[in-house]
């Protein structure tokens, strides 16, 4: 049994001698990438808009007691707008 696993272990080390003594090959390959970077762009920048109209809506419906439709509305933004130049 002992000579056994004594064969297999030189016989192991022989063929990783034999492996590491040719020339690796060399794999030539392009990336095709599924979406392109300028949609990659776009899908990012159209999530964060999401995540602002949400978070936007959220915060005007639950912590400010309003209507959550209305914070998307141009008159809500103007009146803030106004609060912060003092108008």
């Amino acid at each position: 049994m002992a000579e056994l696993k004594k064969n297999a272990f030189f016989r192991k080390k022989s063929e990783r001698q034999v492996t590491d003594t040719e020339a690796p090959k060399k794999t030539w390959w392009v990336q095709i990438r599924l979406f392109p970077i300028w949609l990659r762009i776009i899908i990012v920048i159209a999530l964060l808009a999401l995540a602002v109209a949400f978070g936007v809506m959220v915060g005007f419906g639950v912590v400010g007691d309003g209507k959550p439709a209305d914070a998307l509305k141009w008159e809500t933004w103007q009146h803030i707008i106004d609060i912060m130049t003092g108008k």
